[in-house]
């Protein structure tokens, strides 16, 4: 297996995944703890939404057939009868040429239909009596918002699936949803290989690397809304490091190693995938980077061979675990989603493999540009930093031109 491998599509690859992603169970929530979630269930208002009438702005309530006529030249004069702030409830009730002060959002009440602005009015006193002067006329349900006006009981207002973002959770709010049904997270367990690696806290020595793929795809992980759980390094022996992966694969929802998945003598990821009794889905991609990103499944859950170069282990988790992880999570759309754009500069490539060029966007004169973000090689971290989308280099073109438009998918960059 490690010589002979079945080139496989980049959209092929991904399409061999769906049969495999399984959406997990559900559990109920603080509504501020469902805030990033997926909703688990879909959602209907629980009452009219405005369920009274409002005031529009500032002003006098009033009956519009009162301020037929009235302008700056003819003003119409109404009795206030009573002063309504918002959250009080209107006790009077209005007949003819009276008038009720109002305060946005403030409820109507009973007998106006309208509200004139306040820019519109003056107040005066008169024999211990509060009067509008009314200078415009107004028309029935002028600045007047409905019963109803944005959604009625029973509407549908969320659906399974959607992300909870600020707008989500206002909603969920307002119809007085106090706890939430959200898809259960994945738990993800995070390996890397490779006798080079230190941790973190380990000073530098001539030979070796700080681990930084781990914390990288654990933040990649949390991002897709998954809940990383980092392990110990996988030793370069095969016997031990199967058996560490597949006891995490008892314990979590799915595995993502990093490194040890080339054709190397100590790539021994490759070694695992002969022994194991679990399907593979694919062990080579048409693409650079990450061409032996390598997916099997054993006993339902995944196993995430990603390369052990940083730039290709970023480009193998956009491309292949995010969607595992966000249809784990009900998400219906789990692909990146796509765009063109302008090539902002030159491209060229060697191979008839897709380049997935970790790129970076801008608008320039009411169009959309990428070029790339950095060094474009598999090994070269820093790169990543500024990266905001991915630009597919098609697999028949060898050379693009600056100005050529090319597919882009965007990331879920994180400001």
């Amino acid at each position: 297996m490690r010589f002979q491998r079945e080139i496989v599509d980049v959209w092929d690859a991904q399409k061999r995944l769906e049969p495999w992603i399984r959406p997990l169970g559900t559990e109920k929530v603080k509504l501020t703890d469902s805030i990033g979630r997926y909703l688990g269930e879909n959602v209907a208002a629980t009452h009219d939404f405005p369920h009274f009438r409002r005031s529009m702005m500032d002003g006098f309530a009033v009956r519009s057939a009162d301020t037929k006529g009235a302008s700056e030249e003819c003003p119409v004069t109404l009795q206030v009868i009573e002063s309504i702030p918002c959250g009080a409830v209107p006790t009077k009730k209005l007949t003819a040429n009276t008038a009720v002060r109002i305060m946005t959002g403030a409820m109507m009440p009973e007998g106006a239909d309208s509200v004139v602005m306040i820019e519109l009015t003056e107040q005066m006193q008169k024999d211990g009596q509060t009067y509008a002067v009314v200078k415009k006329e107004t028309k029935p349900d002028e600045n007047v918002i409905p019963i109803g006006l944005e959604m009625a009981k029973g509407t549908l207002i969320l659906e399974k699936g959607r992300k909870i973002n600020p707008g989500e959770a206002a909603l969920l709010a307002a119809f007085g949803y106090d706890t939430v049904t959200v898809s259960r997270r994945p738990t993800v367990a995070i390996f890397a290989t490779g006798s080079e690696l230190l941790d973190v806290s380990e000073p530098l020595e001539p030979g070796k690397i700080r681990n930084s793929n781990s914390y990288m795809v654990a933040a990649q992980v949390l991002n897709a809304g998954g809940i990383p759980v980092l392990l110990e390094k996988v030793p370069d022996d095969v016997g031990l490091a199967k058996s560490m992966i597949l006891d995490a694969m008892e314990k979590v929802d799915l595995v993502i190693t990093t490194g040890g998945a080339s054709v190397g003598d100590y790539d021994i990821l490759v070694d695992i995938f002969e022994q194991w009794d679990g399907k593979m889905l694919f062990n080579k991609v048409a693409m650079r980077p990450g061409s032996p990103t390598t997916v099997g499944v054993w006993r339902d859950k995944f196993l995430f061979a990603l390369s052990g170069n940083p730039g290709a282990c970023f480009v193998g988790f956009e491309l292949f675990v995010r969607p595992v992880i966000w249809g784990m999570q009900g998400k219906p759309d789990i692909y990146l989603p796509s765009f063109s754009a302008f090539l902002a500069e030159d491209y060229k490539k060697k191979d008839s493999f897709y380049r997935i060029v970790r790129g970076k966007s801008e608008v320039k004169d009411g169009k959309i540009y990428v070029r790339s973000a950095g060094i474009d090689q598999s090994n070269v971290l820093s790169s990543i930093r500024d990266t905001d989308c991915l630009i597919v280099i098609p697999r028949d073109r060898n050379v693009m031109n600056a100005g050529e438009m090319v597919k882009v998918l965007r990331l879920n960059v994180p400001e």
